[in-house]
């Protein structure tokens, strides 16, 4: 993986993370607080200004209490000491075009999540489970359903705004990103939430019941559809839902209209060789047998991993891709009678934040050979007659447009 990805050595923030502005001590920050009509509908940062519907007034935001009680920090410690060990991401053997695409929609949400088909026991789900183990904690409201950030008006619930307006503190507190499973039988209110039947009937008031979305906001949703002859996984990247779905090559593909949606499409296969294959097994087995020791001896290359998704992220804005590089990627969608546009826009996208993982500002015609073939496979026309696979057709034209 670090040939694959290039180094880097920044120690910053991994996900989205917003300059605050403190006039407090370390321990405890000031009160954050709302000022209507002094933003003039721009958005900016240290303090966020955005602008609200038409109507409505703009706010500003300056800081907010960041003091954890003792009981707390007892808390997420005892809860981190009881969860269950995660295979390391780092220690995960071959399946490079899957991490890959799975670590590209971290650095780049927009991307639009990836859809990995691949044989059962191939590792797709592990790898989901390994990548939010990876993530660092992020900052929420305390006690907040929708997992609230203080930093980002966007995505607070009503009642956390609310109390904002009225200049009332909000505690904060650091959590690990949810994954959270549909259950199976899972009904439309229990998903979306639904009225609070308690509080109407007890208070005469009406107020709203969150769902699963709710909890899994700035996380990631996971939808098992178990029926008698499929199932299917549909993972969703934090922030804003974008769906990664997991399956096997005998459920079928997506129509097309939904393979469109999914950003990246990545294949996994079952590794041939018999020296890798040992290796996997043998790995597996000692961390099934000490868990917390072998995740101990991929610290090192986890916190490295860390650091260097966290400078892309933080460098991502800053890269470039040239005029004629973009007029080549159209060029090859079109060759290709790729609908729509989505194609040249996540292969644009992808390309930039391969770039900033390897720690360059320039995105070069070898970082789009990597992704274009991901970003263009699913999006190609079915031809029942061919029998060549869809990404060798991808890669052939790029070579075709790029020589």
């Amino acid at each position: 993986m670090s040939g694959l990805l290039g180094t880097s050595s920044s120690a910053a923030a991994l996900l989205n993370s917003r300059s605050i502005s403190s006039s407090s001590s370390s321990s405890k920050s000031a009160i954050r607080s709302f000022n209507p009509g002094q933003s003039q509908g721009r958005r900016f940062h240290g303090g966020i200004g955005v602008p609200l519907r038409k109507g409505r007034s703009h706010f500003s935001i300056s800081n907010v209490a960041t003091e954890i009680s003792p009981a707390q920090e007892k808390a997420q410690k005892l809860s981190k000491e009881n969860q269950r060990p995660v295979y390391p991401f780092a220690a995960i053997v071959g399946q490079d075009e899957m991490k890959l695409c799975l670590l590209l929609n971290v650095i780049d949400p927009k991307i639009g999540g990836v859809m990995i088909m691949g044989d059962r026991g191939t590792g797709k789900s592990t790898t989901v489970r390994s990548l939010v183990d990876l993530l660092p904690e992020i900052t929420v409201v305390a006690a907040d359903p929708f997992n609230s950030d203080p930093e980002d008006p966007e995505s607070m619930g009503m009642e956390v705004r609310e109390k904002l307006i009225k200049g009332e503190q909000l505690p904060t507190i650091k959590t690990k990103i949810n994954m959270v499973d549909l259950p199976l039988g899972a009904t439309e209110d229990r998903v979306c939430g639904t009225i609070d039947i308690e509080k109407a009937l007890t208070e005469g008031v009406k107020a709203f019941e969150p769902g699963l979305l709710a909890k899994a906001n700035r996380g990631i949703f996971r939808l098992r559809m178990e029926h008698s002859r499929e199932r299917r996984y549909f993972y969703f990247t934090p922030g804003s839902f974008h769906p990664h779905r997991i399956g096997k090559p005998e459920e079928g593909e997506l129509r097309p209209q939904l393979l469109d949606r999914f950003g990246m499409h990545a294949q996994v296969g079952t590794v041939r060789d018999a020296e890798l294959r040992v290796k996997i097994v043998e790995e597996r087995s000692r961390f099934d047998k000490n868990p917390k020791e072998f995740r101990e001896t991929y610290n090192a290359e986890q916190e490295k991993l860390q650091e260097q998704i966290t400078a892309a992220r933080s460098c991502l804005s800053a890269v470039q891709i040239d005029h004629e590089l973009r007029v080549k990627i159209s060029k090859v969608c079109a060759e290709l009678n790729v609908d729509g546009l989505r194609g040249d826009i996540v292969t644009n996208r992808a390309a930039k934040a391969l770039a900033a993982l390897k720690g360059r500002d320039q995105v070069t015609s070898e970082d789009i050979a990597v992704v274009i073939p991901n970003c263009l496979r699913h999006r190609l026309r079915k031809d029942p007659l061919e029998s060549i696979d869809s990404g060798l057709l991808v890669i052939e034209k790029f070579y075709e447009v790029f020589s």
